[in-house]
C-alpha cells in the first residue's frame, strides 16, 4: 500500500519531472537576463578560436584564455545564486515553486505540515544546487545532480530523492484550488428586508 504522508497522496514522478522542467525554464530565463552580458563577453573571448577551428579543423586548437575560464565560472556562480533566490524562499514559505504550483505538488516536512522554513528549504536545495559551479569540472557537477534527481526512482516507499532525504521532506499531490469555507446557515426566524414575507 502506498504511503500517504499527512493523508495526501505522493506526487507522481511525471508531475514532479514536469514541475522541475518548468522551474528550470524559469531559472534559465532569469539567467538570460542576468548572465547575458557575461555570456557575450565570453563569446568575444572564444569566437576567434572557434573561427580558426572551423577554418582548419585539423590544426592544433588554441588554448582558451584564462579570462574565458573566469567568465564561465562567474556565470555558473551567478546561475547558482539565481536558482537559490528562485527556489529557497518559495519552498520555505509555501512549499511550492512556480512549477510545483502549476502541477499541483508540494514539498512538506515528514513530521508535520508546517512550512519548511528557510533552514530546511536551504538544506533541500543545497544538496542539489550547490553542485552547479562544478559543471566547469568536466561536467562533474551536472553528473552529481543527475544522480541525485534520479535517486527518486529507487525509493518506492516515499519517492524521496537524495535532496529530500537530506532535508526530511516528501513531495505530495495537493488538490486544485482552495478548500471552500463552510457557509453558516441563516437562522430560520431571522428577519429579512421584506419583513419575513416572501
Amino acid at each position: 500500500m502506498q504511503a500517504r504522508p499527512h493523508g495526501r497522496p505522493l506526487a507522481g514522478l511525471g508531475r514532479r519531472l514536469v514541475a522541475r522542467l518548468i522551474d528550470i525554464a524559469a531559472v534559465l530565463v532569469l539567467n538570460v537576463l542576468v548572465n547575458g552580458w557575461l555570456a557575450y563577453q565570453w563569446w568575444l573571448e572564444v569566437e576567434p578560436i572557434f573561427r580558426a577551428t572551423m577554418a582548419d579543423p585539423f590544426a592544433t586548437p588554441q588554448p582558451a584564455s584564462a579570462r574565458s575560464s573566469y567568465l564561465i565560472l562567474t556565470m555558473l556562480v551567478v546561475a547558482t545564486a539565481l536558482w537559490f533566490a528562485y527556489e529557497v524562499p518559495a519552498l520555505a514559505n509555501s512549499g511550492q515553486t512556480l512549477g510545483k504550483r502549476l502541477l499541483q505538488v508540494k514539498v512538506v516536512k515528514l513530521e508535520n505540515t508546517e512550512p519548511l522554513g528557510f533552514g530546511r528549504a536551504f538544506r533541500r536545495w543545497a544538496r542539489l544546487g550547490m553542485w552547479t559551479p562544478l559543471w566547469s569540472c568536466y561536467g562533474l557537477g551536472f553528473l552529481a545532480q543527475l544522480v541525485d534527481a534520479g535517486s527518486v526512482l529507487f525509493d518506492q516507499q516515499l519517492r524521496q530523492a537524495l535532496h529530500d532525504k537530506s532535508a526530511a521532506t516528501v513531495v505530495v499531490a495537493v488538490p486544485p484550488g482552495r478548500p471552500r469555507q463552510p457557509v453558516e446557515a441563516a437562522p430560520e426566524n431571522a428577519d429579512d428586508s421584506t419583513g419575513g414575507k416572501r
